[in-house]
């Protein structure tokens, strides 16, 4: 079992690409460095458009979770 916990859950199913990269940029900054947000996208170019947006933000995606039609992406804040 992955070994972080969930401070927030953010639902941006039904957005398509670029807005939950969009999104997430405007909410990371409303949980402390440490700790983990859970993305809820349906959107499978957010599969590319995460670790993207991690890598040149510098925080970090710690899992990403394919269901059928739900795409879930944990994101830790890193600064």
């Amino acid at each position: 079992m992955a070994d972080y916990t969930i401070v927030k859950t953010l639902d941006y199913k039904g957005l398509a690409c670029p807005m939950p990269v969009v999104k997430i940029s405007q909410q990371i900054g409303s949980v402390a460095v440490g700790e983990v947000i859970e993305v809820l996208t349906t959107d499978p170019g957010s599969l590319a458009d995460f670790p993207a947006w991690a890598k040149t933000t510098g925080h970090g995606i710690v899992e990403t979770k394919q269901e059928p039609g739900l795409i879930k992406i944990f994101v830790k804040r890193q600064k």
